[in-house]
């Protein structure tokens, strides 16, 4: 039980690690197949051979997450761990039908990290860890000041517009969608202002779209040069 636990948990052997980098290559060509079953116009055979692939892969990510049940020295704690969760929620629609989440095993590929340079890497995760660590009032703070904005946006455009397209903002949900993809700066075209007064609050919420943008990523960099100097 020892040798299996040290294979399927720990890569400080080689068996380990070609345990690891085996489970790897499955999850890629897994989320491979899953893009060309995404084509249209396959044929039978084709679709055929990537349910056979899907299958195979599948029987195997399920020995491998019984196994690592068998060998967690906490059981429930890893059934219920993030790793765990991702695990289960790849294979159990394979069984049950339904919604087809195989891709949440791209999560599992972090631990290609250890295979490049473990120490460049490492730091590097380890840097960006201490980031949102050391920023994580001020990021709390504008994410909450943020929701207000999107909300008092919504409201404001419904108002503005409402009357004069109905169709349009027939409520303000709809001005709550105007006003995500406004103040990311997306603009899909597909609600735009036609009132004067919905005009100039659309260029004033511009304006407040840019500075949503600019705020987190000037308090990310600035933190991440703060703690390159501390090294």
């Amino acid at each position: 039980m020892k040798k299996l636990k040290r294979i399927v948990e720990d890569n400080d052997t080689k068996a380990g690690e070609w345990f690891d980098v085996f489970i790897e290559i499955l999850i890629v060509i897994s989320l491979i197949s899953f893009m060309f079953e995404t084509l249209p116009n396959l044929t039978p055979l084709e679709s055929k051979v990537l349910w056979i692939i899907e299958t195979i892969i599948v029987v195997i990510f399920t020995i491998e997450y019984i196994l690592r049940i068998i060998v967690a020295d906490n059981k429930l704690k890893f059934i219920f761990s993030l790793s765990g969760l991702i695990d289960l929620l790849a294979i159990v629609p394979f069984y049950i039908a339904g919604i087809d989440l195989r891709s949440v095993r791209i999560f599992r590929l972090f631990k290609l990290f250890r295979y490049f340079g473990d120490k460049r890497y490492s730091q590097a995760i380890w840097r960006f860890k201490q980031v949102f660590i050391s920023i994580k009032s001020e990021l709390a703070i504008f994410l909450i000041a943020t929701g207000f904005l999107l909300y008092l946006s919504g409201v404001g455009i419904y108002y503005f517009e409402n009357a004069a397209q109905p169709d349009k903002v027939s409520s303000v949900f709809d001005g709550l969608w105007w006003a995500i993809i406004t103040l990311t700066t997306v603009g899909y075209g597909d609600i735009f202002p036609i009132t004067l007064g919905g005009k100039i609050f659309t260029a004033f919420i511009l304006l407040l779209g840019l500075a949503i943008i600019a705020v987190p990523a000037g308090l990310i960099a600035s933190a991440l040069s703060h703690i390159k100097l501390k090294q």
